[in-house]
């Protein structure tokens, strides 16, 4: 079979996703696993003595082998995820979770880059290359290289036991969504929606033969009915779908239930935890991560709760006496939030999300961003057309450096469709490396899931779609940027997990910045450009209700720690009592008994954040910090080829606090993130952020 995963990498650099297949996968992963490990008999042959040269690079060779096999296969699994493509998926993966695990347990491997770390020659390695080495014996011990061999056994099977639960976790979610729908055949029921909303549930409808309007859980059209729907009832009902995803509760109760997967997630991550000698899977997660233990990422966000939580309060309070006042609603629900948040909103600033969307046609918005990283980090960037793609929807596009040469490729994949994982991403195609003289470019793919365009005009994004767009293309850049030669550390590979959403809510900022916005945010139909008083207010928007939304993230947070760090094999999972408890202490919205939170938690389920969720918020001030650097010097040029050449171009080859102390001259401050929030009107109590550090038994 001419099997197109296994194309020479010189004469098709780039996935040739017009030919790929499902039957595909499973016979070129075969095939490459089988060479690779002919290939390390080879490189750890007796008597060796190994170096950077013979060993590390063509370790480089057969990684870089390897994603070009398993990333479009894993790609395809949540852009395209059929029944054929998870079942190919899902064959691949313990053969994929086996060989790595075989890597990271192998003596010999392990011995020959203790050699390289001992050799006289290691000191004379660059920056780059050093943390290559010692990112690698660090992962050797977190993967149990020390175990007897009885325990290593262990490991494997518990590694590749979550490996299967989580990818059933994201497949349950991914039904759920799609099982529930309603189907509405009386236009009054939508009264308060957008008619681009309801033209694009007229399209779903239409796409299943139906006519009306049909709703559905993806993100847009739940927002779409959440908070602009007048019908309290359907609001009701739609909450209740969304809150109760595959659970035990709601319209599909234990037919997608994520429940037992969680309950044996958790037991096995704590059984591995205490394999390798921690007391939790918290502890084990923090090794690898900026924070130095759980009780300081636990007191950060304590401390953070206390500042934001009076706040919330206040909001709260706020909200229902406007409910009360405008439609005498005397118990405010869930359901209810943020339908009278936007309206509240509009009645304090004049400004609704629906009235910026013509502003924002997403090529206008597309336009923006790239003119603005442009001007920022002195690149271009360019269609690239006659790129074979997965989707009609999907684009390509080409970073060119000041001189016109090329350095990277990014895929974009705007709109939400059936078999498409929810939520917004980006994740790399192929990583930045050297080999010889020749330089691989590094591409990425990045996902969103926003309304697809209606006939006869563009896109319109919300100005939260916006922000979203901006926050993945951030970590795209991240990933393109790199200017590092050694894959292992390149782009966004051996960042700080609780470090890598930097550059990604470093781009947020700005989607409020007025230069900015004026670049871009034109009517679609009249070229109109947004005026000056709706930036203001759009500006003004962005610490309405400021303390809601950071103690929903606290409360996710510390959810996420104490979960991991409290775990108990007697009393198991304890979903619901640790959440409520959270909740009692930080969150001041408390959702009826049904809401089933956790059990769509991808995140910390099915995705990198377990005992992590808290990196959202601690990049939050970092990435507020490297801002404020920006308008501390009046948005000079200079700033932005700072950032460029330090935090985006050096990747992960020094710690992350060094490249934020190179950036910005000191460590991080929380006052920028207070100021931003709209947080800073009291004398602050003292925050403590986490500092850079490492567990010292590694």
């Amino acid at each position: 079979m001419d099997n197109p995963l296994l194309a020479d990498p010189i004469s098709t650099p780039l996935p040739p996703f017009d030919r790929i297949r499902p039957e595909h996968a499973e016979p070129a992963l075969d095939q490459v696993l089988a060479q690779n490990r002919d290939a390390l008999d080879q490189l750890l042959q007796p008597g060796r003595t190994p170096s950077w040269e013979n060993l590390i690079e063509p370790l480089e060779e057969l990684n870089d082998r390897l994603q070009r096999v398993w990333g479009p296969v894993a790609h395809l699994f949540s852009v395209c995820s059929t029944a054929q493509w998870r079942k190919a998926y899902n064959a691949c993966l313990p053969k994929l979770t086996a060989y790595s695990i075989e890597l990271s347990q192998s003596e010999p491997l392990y011995q020959a880059y203790k050699a390289i770390a001992e050799s006289p020659d290691f000191g004379t390695f660059s920056a780059a290359r050093r943390k290559v080495v010692s990112d690698a014996l660090r992962d050797f011990r977190l993967s149990g290289i020390g175990l007897p061999e009885a325990e290593k056994a262990r490991y494997k099977a518990l590694s590749l036991r979550l490996s299967e639960l989580q990818t059933k976790f994201e497949e349950n979610l991914m039904d759920a969504i799609q099982a529930w729908s309603k189907h509405v055949e009386d236009e009054a029921l939508l009264a308060g929606m957008s008619d681009s909303a309801k033209q694009a549930a007229r399209e779903k409808a239409a796409a299943k033969n139906l006519g009306g309007w049909l709703l559905t859980l993806d993100f847009p059209s739940y927002d779409a009915v959440i908070t602009y729907a007048d019908d309290r009832e359907l609001r009701r009902e739609i909450y209740t779908a969304y809150a109760t995803r595959a659970s035990d509760q709601g319209p599909h109760a234990g037919q997608y239930d994520n429940g037992p997967l969680i309950e044996e997630i958790l037991a096995l991550r704590h059984e591995l935890a205490r394999l390798l000698g921690f007391a939790n899977y918290a502890e084990l997660s923090l090794a690898t991560k900026m924070a130095e233990s759980t009780a300081q990422v636990e007191e950060f966000l304590c401390e953070l709760a206390q500042r934001a939580k009076p706040r919330a309060v206040a909001e709260l309070e706020e909200l229902r006496r406007f409910a009360a006042q405008t439609d005498g609603l005397a118990d405010l629900q869930p359901w209810d939030i943020a339908y009278y948040s936007e309206k509240l909103k509009e009645r304090q600033l004049g400004l609704n999300e629906e009235t910026l969307r013509p502003y924002f046609p997403l090529p206008a918005v597309l336009r923006g961003m790239f003119g603005l990283v442009e001007r920022l980090y002195g690149i271009r960037i360019e269609p690239a057309p006659g790129i074979a793609v997965w989707h009609p929807d999907v684009s390509t596009w080409a970073l060119k450096d000041s001189q016109g040469a090329e350095f990277g490729l990014f895929y974009l994949d705007p709109y939400a469709r059936p078999e498409k994982r929810s939520g917004a991403w980006m994740d790399e195609c192929i990583g930045r490396r050297r080999i010889g003289e020749r330089v691989q470019n590094p591409s990425a793919y990045l996902v969103c899931n926003f309304t697809p365009p209606l006939p006869g005009q563009p896109a319109l994004l919300t100005h939260e779609e916006v922000l979203t767009l901006f926050h993945e293309f951030g970590h795209g850049l991240h990933h393109l940027m790199t200017r590092v030669d050694e894959a292992s550390v390149s782009g966004i590979r051996g960042v700080a997990w609780d470090a890598v959403e930097l550059p990604s809510q470093f781009m947020e900022n700005w989607a409020y910045d007025p230069t900015t916005l004026r670049s871009f945010a034109r009517h679609w139909q009249t070229g109109e450009p947004l005026p000056d008083e709706l930036i203001e207010k759009l500006r003004a928007s962005r610490t309405f209700q400021s303390g809601l939304a950071t103690v929903r993230q606290l409360e996710f947070g510390l959810f996420d720690l104490r979960l991991h760090r409290d775990y108990d094999p007697a009393r198991g999972a304890r979903l619901l009592e640790t959440i409520d408890a959270v909740r009692n202490e930080v969150a001041v919205i408390k959702p009826p008994a049904f809401n089933r939170m956790p059990w769509s938690f991808s995140h910390i389920f099915a995705g990198g954040y377990a005992a992590g969720y808290y990196s959202y918020k601690w990049a939050e001030v970092l990435s507020a910090d490297a801002f404020a650097a920006f308008e501390e010097a009046g948005f000079a040029p200079e700033t932005g080829i700072r950032f460029r050449d330090t935090v985006l171009a050096q990747g992960g080859s020094k710690e992350a606090m060094e490249l934020f102390i190179e950036f910005r001259g000191r460590k991080p401050s929380v006052e920028p993130l207070l100021r931003h929030s709209g947080l800073l009107d009291d004398p602050p109590p003292p925050i403590r952020v986490p500092a850079s550090g490492h567990d010292a038994r590694l």
